[in-house]
């Protein structure tokens, strides 16, 4: 993943950098040097960013340029500015 995907898939989510450095435990200053070009993480850091774009529904093309494949809200919550709200389900006997 480049600088560029990057800041393009946070766009794409509407997550702020300290946002994204929270889903996968990387500082701001982390995100924000990788995504200026101005360090390389090591690449356990670029798989957990990764992981954590993946998991909110971002899908890289082969040409590597991502895209949103779901919204955070199709997950059965409710969706409201940066984040996902969920119903507490109760199971009555």
């Amino acid at each position: 993943m480049t600088a560029e995907h990057a800041r393009a898939a946070r766009t794409l989510l509407k997550w702020s950098r300290v946002r994204l450095g929270a889903k996968c435990n990387l500082s701001e200053t982390t995100i924000s040097d990788f995504e200026n070009g101005l360090r390389k993480p090591h690449p356990r850091k670029v798989a957990a960013v990764l992981q954590a774009f993946e998991g909110a529904g971002i899908v890289f093309s082969a040409k590597g340029s991502p895209s949103l494949a779901r919204s955070e809200g199709q997950t059965g919550g409710r969706h409201t500015g940066n984040r996902t709200w969920r119903r507490r389900q109760t199971h009555c006997s």
